[in-house]
């Protein structure tokens, strides 16, 4: 019986490319968000397979963002492919002492190619500022770089195949905070089933990572309700960035 086919490539070899991206990325994962920034690795820690120099391992280099941008624009590991018309990397200070992960792009986001343009990137910027922030200060991505239709939630085998690009970004800015914004990216980074009403407003840590999980900001779109705990949440990161906590 002939596979199902798109633009000439069966089906089982895109389940075979989610399978290959679930077992790097669980892998990846533990190396960064566990151990941290691979460079500051102690040989102990380093992948059995890593090459060795004089006894010692070598440094994963970091991927330059312009490059890994090439990359994410020429991605096609999953299906969200066919319906973008741009993929949405990311945006702000290269070298960042916060990076802002949030979930997805939405209908603006996919028409600009830049995360949180929409009515919830401006109250995102609203929110910088009671941390004493601006979106020059920080670098802000999504767990996803294509739009989900409809803006549907993430699945998980599209996290699968596009946090392999996260990862990089992570090591390459090397934040000293990562702000997830929402549910998605903050089960992602701390590996956790626990939600985000239960997390926000909390110092966690991945590896070396101080993660401060905050409610998403479209939330307090449709549940005004959500917006003190958003307002709260960055004047505490401020705090925290300010060495007041």
């Amino acid at each position: 019986m002939r596979s199902e086919r798109r633009e000439g490539v069966p089906r089982a070899v895109h389940s075979m490319a989610y399978e290959n991206a679930a077992t790097l990325g669980e892998k990846c994962h533990r190396m960064l968000f566990e151990h941290g920034t691979p460079s500051r690795r102690s040989p102990e820690a380093s992948p059995d397979k890593e090459l060795k120099k004089e006894g010692r391992p070598m440094e994963h280099p970091h991927i330059p963002l312009e490059e890994l941008q090439a990359q994410v624009a020429a991605c096609r590991r999953c299906p969200l492919c066919d319906g973008r018309t741009q993929t949405v990397f990311g945006v702000g200070n290269p070298e960042a002492r916060v990076l802002i992960v949030g979930e997805a792009p939405g209908k603006n986001e996919d028409l600009q190619g830049e995360p949180f343009v929409g009515a919830a990137g401006k109250y995102l910027n609203e929110l910088l500022a009671i941390a004493g922030l601006s979106r020059e200060d920080v670098y802000i991505a999504n767990v996803l770089k294509c739009r989900p239709p409809s803006n549907r939630d993430p699945r998980p085998e599209e996290i699968q195949a596009c946090t392999p690009f996260l990862r990089e970004q992570t090591r390459t800015i090397n934040p000293e905070y990562i702000v997830t914004l929402g549910n998605f990216s903050t089960k992602f980074i701390l590996k956790t089933d626990v939600g985000i009403t239960r997390l926000h407003g909390t110092l966690q840590r991945a590896g070396r990572f101080k993660v401060f999980p905050i409610f998403h900001p479209a939330a307090a779109l449709y549940d005004s309700k959500k917006r003190e705990a958003l307002e709260n949440d960055f004047a505490t990161l401020g705090e925290l960035l300010r060495g007041e906590v």
